[in-house]
C-alpha cells in the first residue's frame, strides 16, 4: 500500500504564527507522514547498504521562542541520533521540499569524508546529476546548483568541510510547490528513491 506523502497545502504549516501553534501544526499535518517516510526508507537504505539504519523525526525540542522554519526525518545508521554521522534527510520548508545525503558540523568524519571526496573530486563533478543542489549550511534554505558549479568551486566548498570546525556539506534535491502539485504520491516516493540512489555512492566514500 502507497503511504500518503505530503500536500501542496503542507507547505503552508511554516505560515503559521507562534512556537506553540505552529508546533501542534507540524505534530498534526506533518509528522505522521514524516514517521511513514521514515518507516519505508529506513527499510530502502538497509537494503541498499547491508547496514540498518534507523530513522529520526526532528522533534525541535531545543526551540523555546523562535518557531521552526523547517523540519525533517533522518536517516543513519545510529538508533540514537543522526547529527553525528553521515545521513540522509527528507523534510520541508516553507518554499520547498528537500531530499539530502550529507555531514552537518557535529560529525566528526569531515575531515576524513573531505579527503575521500577530494580524491574523487572530477567523479563527484561528473556523476552528481545537474538539477542536485549543494548546502553549506542546513539552517538555511539557500543553495548552490551543481551544474553552475566549476570543480574549483566544488574542491572549496570540499576543503571548507575539513578545515572549517563548523562547516557542513549536504547535496541533494529541492521540490518546489509548483512541482509537488504536479507529483502523484507514487513520483514523489519514485523521486526520493532516485535520488538516494544517487547519493549512495558518496555514503560508500564515508564509509570506504
Amino acid at each position: 500500500m502507497t503511504i500518503q506523502t505530503f500536500k501542496s497545502t503542507d507547505f503552508d504549516v511554516f505560515t503559521v504564527d507562534g512556537l506553540e501553534e505552529r508546533m501542534s501544526a507540524i505534530k498534526t499535518n506533518i509528522h505522521p507522514k514524516l514517521e511513514a517516510l521514515g518507516e519505508q526508507f529506513a527499510e530502502y537504505l538497509s537494503k541498499q547498504t547491508d547496514e540498518n539504519f534507523f530513522y529520526h523525526v526532528a522533534k525541535h525540542a531545543r526551540r523555546k521562542v523562535n518557531p521552526p522554519n523547517d523540519t525533517w526525518v533522518a536517516f543513519s545508521t545510529n538508533k540514537r541520533g543522526y547529527k553525528m554521522l553521515p545521513h540522509f534527510q527528507i523534510g520541508l520548508w516553507g518554499t520547498h521540499a528537500f531530499i539530502y545525503f550529507g555531514l552537518i558540523y557535529e560529525c566528526p568524519q569531515k575531515v576524513e569524508t573531505a579527503h575521500a571526496f577530494l580524491e574523487h573530486l572530477n567523479d563527484l563533478k561528473t556523476n552528481i546529476p545537474n538539477d542536485f543542489v549543494w548546502s553549506i549550511d542546513h539552517t538555511k534554505p539557500s543553495v548552490k546548483l551543481h551544474k553552475t558549479l566549476e570543480t574549483e568551486d566544488l574542491q572549496k566548498m570540499i576543503e571548507r568541510l575539513a578545515t572549517v570546525k563548523k562547516a557542513e556539506l549536504l547535496v541533494g534535491i529541492h521540490i518546489s510547490p509548483e512541482e509537488f502539485s504536479a507529483m502523484t504520491n507514487e513520483q514523489f516516493l519514485a523521486k526520493i528513491e532516485s535520488t538516494m540512489q544517487s547519493l549512495l555512492p558518496l555514503y560508500a566514500l564515508c564509509n570506504r
